[in-house]
């Protein structure tokens, strides 16, 4: 059976309840409050067999102007709609803003309705068509048939569901293939079950039995029961009125506006990249950072305005920007939106969402406005390859590209593979579907072998660099199974050589003799010289050797952690300064205080090596400076027998 969700749309008390009941017998209006107002409140849900076999689920939705809030949240991933339009007052406020909602969220298809036609003569209501005709001009409506009918006597209702059957084999089937989520527009406890949502099924699946998740709250529970338009059900599928029954969640953690979901499938997000238009009607320019109602789903949430091109946005235009929300929602590229202004007083326009994985856009930024511009006049391809392009080294997961890609997940698997095939991209966690572009991951190669030429210059007597050491010095957070995937492929091309956990270029060749036995005399004349170290140029003209390959000597022993570097060119044996600072704390615990003469006298050396021992122990924590005095930091007990 095929199912489509028709949406009224109205000005209030222009029988749009009572042209459903007469469609179907089934009254909408549910809640007290709305029977005694004799107006619609909240949204009502029914539904209507066609002819042709057809479901034409019905969403009626509040007229009054203070529940639009309720009227957009029923109209969003609607199929049709029917404007309905009473015949004895016209064209009124909100037939003209439910009109300008559904443009903004793209309704493609529906018909106008004129409803109590019993009270007016025929000439009358041609003049009421021609208003109406006019109204529509230049709207999705444009063209659409509009006909008259009466829930009091019946006429036209006949003509109405012929129709409705016409229309509502004209729309195309949703995909099963989708990632599944549906918008929840109701929560109650049904007794003896528990928690029940319900909402329109815009993407995808669901089964009993499955596991769900509701976002943004991150609840998760089982499928106990399903219900499409009051019947129960083993499976409900993309355009369906569902009624979920959920075992593991209370109705307390839920909110209108939530979604439900598969686990681990859709984000949550505050920040989303847009195109917004900004209707003519508009009563004043957009300001950058306008706050504003945002309106997506059945979300409602307050959204700052970043406009990302320009410094206000005029009525009539169109523009790209960054909302960021109090509220996080549910998502996906090429969902629609709709803004209205914080009083709620009206709707000032509505968009398409661009990116739900932003960061925050410094504003005239050209590559973020070239992006954006790809984002929403693009294809589907050239979308999916810009995105992991920009995911850089780092790479990107076949989950966030879901959440940025307006492609079904087979679509998104195929282009991959083609890429692949391409070698324009490599698949570098199979599990996770982490792919990177080849051309970070080129640079990232080289970067490696950049690394561990620099390693080899400044430390020749090593054997190699360690493996996670390496990764450390790469750019970001670099995952550790891309950083596996990008060194076994430099092993297998023979360009680095792994020896138990050392890495290192297949032509370093490790110390020598000669270098093993200047390393031994570099460490023992520091030692002997305690805390009047000599220079390396020094220790060079003393023994007739190279400087360059002393100081190599003097930074292999700092990082093996047998010297310390007191500053450039300065070099102590640890053994000198971890004596030297059991002093210092005994010195201090006994005095409190000390001067840079009286430590100078302490150690007894030259300024020359006085100053920068005690800005040294300054630097590393030991001692506070205070004026021309030291004194100990607070440190615990086992302090002095600690490294420096």
């Amino acid at each position: 059976m095929k199912h489509v969700i028709l949406g009224t749309a109205g000005h209030i008390d222009h029988g749009k309840t009572a042209l459903v009941k007469t469609l179907t017998g089934v009254d909408t209006d549910r809640l007290k409050e709305e029977k005694e107002r004799g107006i619609t409140i909240e949204l009502g849900f029914t539904f209507l067999d066609l002819p042709s076999g057809t479901r034409l689920g019905i969403v009626d939705v509040p007229g009054h102007e203070k529940f639009v809030k309720h009227m957009v949240a029923g109209a969003w991933g609607i199929d049709l709609v029917a404007l309905v339009v009473a015949a004895d007052e016209g064209v009124m406020p909100q037939t003209r803003e439910h009109l300008d909602i559904c443009n903004l969220l793209r309704v493609k298809k529906g018909l106008v309705i004129l409803t109590k036609i019993d009270l007016v003569d025929r000439e009358f209501l041609d003049l009421v068509k021609e208003e109406v005709k006019e109204v529509v001009t230049n709207t999705f409506l444009e063209k659409a048939p509009i006909l008259s009918v009466s829930s009091i006597t019946g006429e036209g209702i006949s003509d109405l569901i012929a129709e409705l059957d016409y229309l509502s084999d004209e729309i195309e089937e949703r995909s099963a293939e989708g990632l599944f989520r549906l918008p929840i527009d109701r929560i109650f406890i049904m007794k003896g079950f528990g928690t029940v949502v319900t909402g329109t099924l815009v993407s995808g699946t669901l089964s009993l039995g499955e596991t769900v998740e509701i976002l943004p709250p991150g609840l998760r529970g089982k499928v106990r029961s399903l219900q499409v338009y009051n019947q129960p059900v083993e499976k409900a599928f993309a355009g369906q009125r569902t009624a979920v029954n959920i075992q593991g969640i209370e109705t307390s953690g839920v909110e209108r506006g939530d979604v439900l979901v598969h686990p681990e499938t859709l984000i949550s997000t505050q920040l989303l990249d847009a195109y917004l238009e900004y209707l003519p009607t508009a009563s004043r320019p957009l300001k950058h950072r306008a706050k504003m109602r945002f309106h997506i789903g059945t979300n409602l949430t307050i959204a700052s305005s970043f406009l990302l091109d320009r410094e206000e946005l005029a009525p009539g235009e169109g523009g790209f920007v960054q909302f960021r929300l109090d509220r996080s929602v549910v998502a996906l590229p090429q969902d629609r939106f709709v803004i209205r202004d914080p009083s709620a007083i009206q709707t000032l326009g509505g968009g398409v969402i661009l990116d739900t994985l932003p960061t925050k856009h410094k504003r005239y930024a050209a590559a973020v406005i070239q992006d954006l511009t790809l984002f929403k006049e693009g294809r589907g391809d050239e979308i999916l390859r810009q995105h992991i392009l920009r995911s850089g080294a780092g790479g990107i997961r076949f989950g966030d590209l879901l959440n940025r890609v307006a492609i079904l997940p087979r679509g998104i698997l195929r282009l991959l593979k083609e890429m692949t095939d391409r070698v324009e991209i490599l698949i570098v966690d199979p599990e996770r579907m982490k792919v990177i572009d080849i051309r970070p991951y080129q640079r990232l190669k080289e970067m490696v072998l950049t690394r561990l030429i620099e390693f080899h210059q400044r430390f020749p007597m090593k054997s190699g660099l360690a493996k996670e050491e390496l990764r450390t010095k790469l750019p970001g957070e670099m995952d550790v199974r891309l950083f596996q995937t990008l060194l076994n492929e430099l092993i297998q091309l023979k360009k680095v050589v792994m020896e138990k956990d050392k890495l290192r270029l297949p032509s370093h060749q490790i110390a020598s003799a000669d270098e093993k036995g200047l390393m031994k005399r570099v460490e023992g004349a520091l030692r002997t010289a305690d805390l009047q170290p000599p220079s390396s140029k020094e220790l060079s003209d003393q023994w007739s050797e190279n400087e360059q390959e002393v100081q190599a000597v003097l930074e292999h022993l700092v990082h093996e952690g047998i010297l310390i570097k007191i500053k450039s060119g300065m070099y102590f044996h640890r053994i000198s300064i971890e004596r030297l600072k059991e002093k210092l704390i005994n010195y201090l615990k006994q005095h409190q205080e000390i001067t840079t003469p009286q430590f100078k006298e302490m150690t007894r050396v030259s300024r020359k090596y006085a100053i920068p021992l005690i800005e040294y122990f300054d630097q590393t924590r030991l001692t506070l400076r205070l004026g021309d005095k030291r004194v100990l930091r607070t440190i615990p007990q086992d302090s002095a027998s600690k490294n420096g």
